[in-house]
């Protein structure tokens, strides 16, 4: 992980969770909750440090076991009204002095269990190079929105209920997944929340941002789990025999003769075929992490240099 510029992933865990007991313990293809969030911040090449916030002696043990820094958090930010702000702030203040005062907060939430290391870097890079102030996961909808009326009618949302347009003719709107946020701490001090300045998204695929508040949320995850890893597992095996074929041709080509590397039997099964799902890696992502950039269909915002560029203040 890089030294400089800082930035600090935070992800508070209280342990007094009502919708499901000890939920940031509960496990997804097993791991923990709260395991899953530190060993993705730890993956994510531009973060320099991952505390988590908590309560808890258990999630303490836990996050310590998963690599990552604990502040235990006191208990007047500990119950339900508390803010995440509040942790984040209190976090803040635990860790940062003076010129050791971190540049980026990366704030995880551990109840989204399918973090893709390189999203959280793209989050950042875009706060580091002045793109945006603040960024979030937000996965693309094409969803209809209805809200009920005092008097119990339906009134649209998002469309005009007289025009039915196609799917592909609608541009897609936003959902905020509260996987990850990325906000300067200069910023996000002064305002005491998360969303400053100019604004940003990351998106993500909307089969992968769950968010786990009930019971049904866990079991779905623990459903897709399997097959979402092997499918990175399996992605990761076509990539390595991909690399192994063009180093090959590279150094037949310099010498003059066949291909020098050769690409193993185990090698080429792993991109020929899906790994049973008891053998995929329980660490690797729902996506590859060499992955760097969302499609361009649903991406809207493309590559800037700076703020200025991006008419931002």
């Amino acid at each position: 992980m890089s030294s400089t510029p800082r930035v600090l992933a935070v992800i508070p865990a209280r342990a007094g969770s009502k919708g499901i007991p000890g939920k940031n313990l509960r496990q997804v293809a097993g791991r923990t909750l709260v395991a899953r969030a530190v060993r993705a911040a730890l993956a994510a090449t531009s973060v320099d440090e991952v505390i988590v916030s908590t309560d808890g002696d258990a999630i303490a043990t836990e996050a310590v076991a998963a690599g990552a820094r604990v502040v235990r958090r006191p208990e007047g930010l500990s119950g339900d009204q508390a803010s995440s702000e509040s942790a984040l702030q209190h976090a803040l203040d635990a860790v940062a002095t003076g010129h050791d005062a971190p540049e980026v907060l990366l704030f995880l939430q551990a109840t989204s269990p399918f973090i893709d290391p390189a999203d959280l870097d793209r989050a950042v890079a875009r706060v580091l190079d002045g793109a945006a102030d603040s960024v979030l996961a937000a996965a693309p909808s094409h969803a209809f929105l209805w809200r009920v009326a005092e008097d119990g009618s339906a009134l649209a949302v998002n469309h005009d209920a007289a025009t039915r347009p196609r799917r592909q003719d609608r541009a897609p709107e936003y959902r905020e997944t509260g996987a990850f946020y990325a906000v300067r701490v200069v910023a996000f001090r002064e305002a005491r929340h998360r969303f400053v300045g100019r604004v940003e998204l990351v998106v993500v695929p909307a089969s992968t941002a769950i968010d786990i508040d009930e019971p049904h949320d866990l079991a779905l995850a623990s459903a897709l789990a399997p097959l979402l890893e092997v499918t990175a597992a399996a992605d990761a095996g076509a990539e390595e025999v991909t690399a192994a074929a063009d180093a090959g041709a590279e150094a037949g080509a310099g010498a003059g003769a066949e291909p020098a590397t050769e690409v193993t039997p185990a090698a080429a099964a792993r991109a020929g075929e899906m790994p049973r799902p008891e053998t995929a890696a329980p660490d690797v992502p729902a996506r590859s992490r060499n992955r760097t950039h969302a499609p361009a269909s649903t991406d809207p915002h493309p590559a800037r240099a700076s703020a200025a560029e991006n008419g931002a203040p």
